[in-house]
């Protein structure tokens, strides 16, 4: 087993397809301006989102956790033109921000916002979605993830984000750790659903692949 370490991560980077300048521009800004910058997907979680979405091919995504819109904007590059991505986003102090990146995006426009707590708007939503991103506190996992269940047919996907939270999973976790602790539980939740196929990536803090049956 290989470590993900930096140096293997910038090999990684350098042989897959590059970080277009938006996002990179971005992802700077994010690193400069705001409090946990790696909660931003990054280059290579990015073009992996964009190639699961040209994949999976939805027509409509669901994002649960846009934080500064990195992760967005590479659902919305992935989904391309017809295509709907609804982004819920629980701090509306970010609405100028995003909407100011989206402005300067050529997929801005495939991109709708909703800004409050997940569990409460998840459930107004009309339709369904082909594909969900769930990356929200890690303390709502398994309330948005069943919430999620209910908007996705079968045969579509869901991924979930920050499930090996820094390695914390392999080690015993602090019982003030709140968020590591909502992981693991999240974890054996998900791998005993016999609802969903899944498969765990060791991909920068953990993504897990589901598909509903």
């Amino acid at each position: 087993m290989i470590d993900i370490t930096e140096e293997l991560e910038d090999y990684l980077c350098c042989h897959s397809d590059p970080e277009p300048e938006l996002l990179k521009q971005l992802r700077r800004e994010t690193y400069v301006h705001f409090l946990n910058p790696r909660m931003a997907s990054g280059h290579l979680q990015g073009r992996l989102l964009v190639m699961l979405t040209r994949m999976i091919r939805p027509r409509r995504v669901l994002e649960l956790g846009a934080f500064t819109g990195y992760s967005t904007l590479c659902l919305a590059e992935g989904a391309g033109e017809g295509a709907e991505v609804h982004s819920i986003e629980r701090n509306d102090e970010l609405a100028d921000h995003l909407g100011k990146w989206f402005a300067r995006s050529p997929y801005g426009h495939l991109i709708y916002m909703h800004y409050g707590e997940a569990e409460q708007l998840i459930p107004k939503l009309d339709g369904t979605f082909d594909m969900v991103f769930l990356d929200v506190d890690k303390r709502q996992y398994k309330i948005c993830y069943e919430l999620s269940l209910q908007k996705m047919a079968p045969g579509s996907f869901l991924l979930a984000d920050n499930t090996l939270w820094n390695g914390k999973m392999l080690h015993d976790i602090q019982r003030n750790d709140c968020q590591a602790l909502a992981i693991s539980d999240f974890n054996d939740y998900l791998a005993a659903d016999f609802r969903v196929e899944k498969v765990m990536l060791p991909l920068r803090d953990g993504l897990t692949l589901v598909r509903k049956k």
